[in-house]
């Protein structure tokens, strides 16, 4: 994907089969409208870019069946983008590890089942997403077939779906379509805390300049990251060319480690972030007016609070994870499996220069400019 490209959005609004190499299967009704008022769980555990990802299944589910009782299953480390989100009603936030033993697995059950859920959708395809839906008690559990169906999740679904689609986001709502849902509003709601809201208003009152940019050096893989030097470098192309004040954000240890050296390089066109929370970070991010990142869960975290997004890629491709709608470079990827591609060198996106994110500034300051003027 080139510099200036933008993820691919929705394609529902399309007949579904046009976008099939192979015929449509037919795809069996689940008869929601029996029920006075059904009760849904999704199952995403892991991963926070892939949950808020996943978020659209939520609101699509809420607006078909304003009714309905919808639960979410999750693992700690993603529960904080799924808590007080106003599509959803309860959060089972499950420990990482918990089915791995058989007491966990009952404590799990237990919970779940008191749920009464009818209907259950994997978005994860994965053998722990698939089992709570099975250790629920759904009559109905939708999940993958294919490919996305991984480990031991096919066994535990009973309604299966072949995915069209290659973003995680419309594959998600492509498991809709047995309730009915075929042309879903993408809208994310990611619930931000009035509290963290507050402070994010109250320090980008404490910068003075007209336009924030946030940079983030962070990554799970390795192979993932962006030099930063050359998030320095681009920090100056945006106070030089657009008046840009740029702040490097961090998580972990070696994300401060990075993000100190964004701003020793930017020659005083960034500073460094204080330490955050995710829903502080999520507060901050929707105050900014450019945000470009690694592929990592705050770049999805700022397409779902509506803060332009360039996306840096190399290990993984953009047209499964991007940023929705957004702009994504990418100009070499690693090849292998996913462990390979995890333990790879960086060299993937050593192969993104500074300029091919300028290109990409210059096209949203572009676009921007056209906006103001119709």
């Amino acid at each position: 994907m080139s510099a200036g490209e933008r993820t691919p959005k929705s394609e529902f609004r399309k007949r579904r089969d046009e976008q099939a190499t192979t015929p449509t299967p037919v795809i069996a009704t689940i008869p929601v409208d029996d029920l006075a008022r059904p009760h849904f769980l999704v199952s995403r555990m892991s991963a926070i870019g892939d949950t808020i990802l996943t978020l659209p299944v939520a609101c699509a589910l809420r607006d078909r069946f304003p009714n309905a009782t919808i639960s979410w299953v999750v693992e700690e480390k993603s529960s904080p983008m799924v808590r007080r989100h106003r599509a959803v009603d309860h959060v089972i936030v499950l420990e990482r590890g918990w089915f791995t033993s058989p007491k966990r697995l009952r404590a799990a059950r237990k919970q779940l089942r008191e749920l009464n859920v009818d209907i259950s959708v994997d978005c994860q395809g994965m053998t722990k997403s698939s089992l709570a839906c099975y250790l629920s008690g759904a009559a109905h559990r939708v999940g993958y077939a294919g490919k996305h169906a991984r480990e031991l999740s096919r066994w535990f679904s009973n309604v299966k779906i072949n995915p069209v689609f290659h973003h995680l986001t419309d594959r998600s709502l492509e498991l809709l379509i047995p309730l009915g849902i075929n042309s879903p509003t993408i809208r994310w709601d990611l619930p931000v805390a009035a509290p963290a809201r507050a402070w994010a208003q109250r320090y980008r009152s404490t910068i003075d300049s007209p336009k924030v940019a946030i940079l983030n050096p962070g990554a799970t893989w390795h192979s993932k990251r962006w030099l930063p030097e050359r998030f320095g470098e681009t920090a100056r192309y945006l106070r030089d060319r657009y008046g840009y004040q740029s702040i490097a954000v961090w998580g972990t240890p070696l994300d401060r480690a990075m993000a100190t050296d964004i701003v020793s390089t930017s020659q005083g066109a960034a500073i460094l972030a204080p330490d955050t929370d995710l829903q502080h970070l999520a507060a901050m991010i929707e105050t900014s007016d450019l945000f470009i990142s690694n592929d990592t869960g705050p770049l999805h975290m700022a397409v779902a609070v509506g803060t332009q997004t360039i996306g840096l890629y190399g290990a993984t491709q953009p047209g499964d994870s991007g940023p929705y709608g957004q702009i994504a470079i990418q100009k070499a990827v690693e090849t292998g499996n996913s462990r390979q591609r995890r333990q790879a060198s960086n060299q993937a996106m050593r192969a993104i220069e500074v300029r091919h994110v300028c290109e990409a500034i210059d096209q949203i300051e572009s676009e921007r400019k056209l906006l103001v003027a119709a």
